[in-house]
């Protein structure tokens, strides 16, 4: 068993290349759930399965320093997000994880525009030289300064024709401007052009931070999950996936709410046409688009697992853990224990749906 200072030791190593790993989650009590039960390699009916987490988060030091000071961490386990190359491939091996597909939070969409430029610049060759180091168990999304679109779009063809990243990491807005304003259009038809996803992940909706002080860390608990439902509702109703009918997206935690209450959506404007707009004709129905988003896995249960799957197809779940913190340290356990789920099934979950998104080998 490592101990704290054996761990901190080693996380020296990492900040000397400048890769500090961290996530959004709440550490959860870690002798709570245990290590995975599976080991690599990961065997389905007896064939090989290449895992693939699409949901692993990381920090790049240079980059975080430019936009300052960052806020005090309160989240347990904040003293560990420093880890050495070798940790973390031992964490993912204890995961059964064979490859992580790391993102970074997107913190810099305040800072203007040269600033936030500077951060992502940093931040993609720091992901591109980590990736190109261990291809057989890293990729990345790129960062991108979304709140200057025209930027964006160099950034992510950049990022993807010249330093090898799967695609891009997005927040749930832009400093409260919704994904479907059309000021965003030219970045989603790039990525459309592209054929790259774009991984959705939420940031907290500091509106609602009132309502949700207390006790639970409901800022997180909350307030993460319906971010990203009014971000998937607005591209849904704005009819953003009409417009860009070939758009990969992927939503984190499942998606947020939406998945779990799809069928609201397909009411809302039968009991309320005035609360509609009569110029936006969507080309089906609400839930139907659900059948063209993805979602990681990061749902817990082997039964939210078959109700995720009955609303969107399980072909369109991918492997997600948010790691390094436990949120779920052994995500690839409860999709064994999905009897709902046939063998192919589990395998496409567990890594060949990511692989045919991110164009790598199964």
């Amino acid at each position: 068993m490592t101990t704290r200072r054996q761990f901190l030791k080693s996380g020296t190593a990492a900040v000397a290349t400048g890769i500090v790993f961290c996530s959004c989650g709440l550490l959860r009590s870690a002798h709570a759930q245990g290590t995975s039960q599976q080991k690599l390699p990961v065997m389905v009916n007896g064939k090989r399965v290449k895992t693939i987490d699409v949901h692993s988060h990381c920090v790049i030091p240079e980059a975080s320093k430019l936009l300052g000071p960052a806020p005090a961490v309160t989240v347990r386990g904040a003293e560990d997000a420093v880890i050495a190359l070798d940790k973390r491939l031992a964490g993912m091996d204890a995961q059964a994880v064979d490859m992580e597909v790391l993102s970074i939070n997107p913190t810099w969409y305040k800072a203007d525009r040269e600033l936030a430029g500077q951060v992502v610049k940093i931040q993609n060759e720091k992901l591109a030289e980590l990736c190109a180091s261990k291809p057989d168990r890293f990729a990345a999304f790129a960062s991108l300064t979304l709140q200057a679109p025209d930027l964006a779009v160099q950034e992510l063809e950049t990022a993807v024709k010249k330093q090898g990243l799967k695609g891009a990491a997005i927040g749930g807005n832009v400093n409260g401007e919704a994904f479907a304003d059309p000021k965003f259009h030219p970045v989603w038809a790039k990525a459309e052009e592209l054929g790259v996803p774009l991984f959705i992940h939420p940031q907290g909706v500091p509106e609602l931070n009132k309502q949700l002080a207390g006790n639970g860390w409901l800022t997180n608990a909350i307030a993460y999950p319906v971010e990203t439902t009014i971000a998937l509702s607005h591209l849904i109703f704005e009819g953003t996936f009409d417009r860009f009918q070939k758009l990969k997206v992927i939503a984190a935690h499942g998606g947020g709410f939406l998945p779990f209450y799809a069928d609201r959506s397909d009411h809302a404007c039968l009991v309320n046409p005035g609360g509609c707009n009569p110029n936006i004709k969507l080309a089906k129905a609400p839930t139907e688009y659900l059948r063209q988003i993805y979602f990681d896995s990061l749902v817990f249960t082997p039964e939210a697992i078959r109700h995720l799957a009955a609303q969107v197809g399980a072909g369109q779940i991918v492997l997600g853990s948010d790691y390094p913190y436990p949120w779920q340290l052994a995500p690839v356990d409860h999709i064994f224990a999905s009897a709902s789920l046939s063998d192919d099934e589990k395998a496409d979950i567990l890594g060949r749906t990511a692989a045919k998104l991110l164009g790598m080998e199964a």
